[in-house]
């Protein structure tokens, strides 16, 4: 195999407003692939930022809709690769689906394994290996949390030839009380999602293209299935472009907003490094394992509940006449559904 150009997209969404969010990350995208780029990571959630908001119920997207097809027409007409994921409606469940385009608009899916913390009010997870063969090699497609995890470096380790891999890393709340816990938690967050793309490739054995969301999320946190507070947490960005021993080869953070980094990357894999004998790659802090499991809890309740109620849909495409008179789903700026 030969070095490709690589390119990771870090994108500011907005809550809720799924054409905006398609039209944001398929501008960089294509940008990063007219500047030569044969590969490109996109956000994980790159239709909608995520926070506790009932919008979201119904943000989920069918298997055929317009994030899919934006893909793969930029997959087929830049003979490229891309990645990322988003909210997907598959019998009766949504999954934090991610996607991956061959360059003949072939797709693979891999749906993450397990929530992480408000997400499980909004989608359940999944168990397939994350592992799929393309035009450059052995692709393994991992989201976030996933990254963290021992039992994603066990099933991709040797397995793969380069890393796909994407984030919508948030802060702590914001509030203006505690803020000495909340200041040391967010610097240990920011010092770990920082290292996190770099040493997932170390472990794997694998380039790691990983791109990631800046700006600011607001919505509520949920103490019970029925109490919340208001929050408003900034997206902590770090889209970064490594090689296979962990090397930054690009990075933008958070601060430097919207935008693309580009980078040589040879997918070709190697030897990793030992993971250690334990549920997490790093060793949390109690504080964030009692906040992680907490909000598990209280977003699984969420999730049942909302579905009970048949409150979970999915997102309503909304198709518009064609000047032939056919039937057309936007997928572009302006609406192309109603959640």
């Amino acid at each position: 195999m030969k070095p490709v150009r690589a390119a990771a997209v870090q994108m500011q969404a907005r809550l809720a407003d799924i054409p905006y969010n398609i039209a944001q990350v398929g501008e960089l995208a294509e940008t990063a692939l007219r500047r030569g780029a044969r590969v490109v990571a996109l956000p994980e959630f790159f239709t909608t930022q995520i926070v506790y908001d009932e919008r979201l119920f119904s943000c989920a997207l069918p298997q055929e809709n317009p994030a899919l097809s934006m893909l793969q027409l930029l997959a087929r007409k830049y003979e490229a690769i891309l990645g990322g994921s988003y909210l997907e409606f598959r019998d009766g469940d949504a999954f934090n689906t991610y996607v991956l385009l061959d360059t003949d608009g072939e797709v693979s899916r891999h749906d993450k394994d397990q929530p992480t913390m408000v997400e499980n009010a909004f989608y359940i997870g999944g168990n397939d290996p994350g592992i799929a063969a393309s035009s450059l090699g052995v692709c393994g497609m991992a989201v976030c949390w996933e990254m963290l995890r021992t039992r994603t470096v066990r099933r991709l380790a040797g397995n793969v030839d380069f890393l796909m891999t994407g984030s919508h890393w948030w802060s702590e709340p914001g509030w203006p009380y505690g803020r000495t816990l909340w200041n040391w938690l967010h610097r240990y967050n920011a010092a770990l999602m920082a290292r996190t793309p770099g040493a997932f490739a170390r472990l794997i054995g694998a380039p790691n293209l990983h791109a990631a969301h800046c700006g600011v999320v607001t919505g509520e946190l949920r103490l019970t299935r029925g109490r919340g507070v208001g929050t408003s947490s900034r997206m902590m960005g770090e889209t970064q472009i490594t090689d296979a021993s962990g090397t930054i080869l690009g990075r933008r953070e958070a601060h430097e907003g919207p935008g693309i980094v580009e980078a040589e990357v040879l997918p070709r894999r190697q030897v990793g490094a030992s993971a250690p004998d334990r549920f997490w790659v790093d060793d949390l802090p109690a504080a964030f394992r009692l906040i992680w499991w907490h909000q598990n809890r209280v977003g699984r309740e969420i999730y049942r509940a909302a579905k009970a109620e048949g409150k979970l849909r999915p997102f309503r495409i909304v198709p518009e006449v064609s000047s032939g008179g056919t039937r057309r789903a936007r997928n572009t700026r302006g609406n192309i559904g109603d959640p």
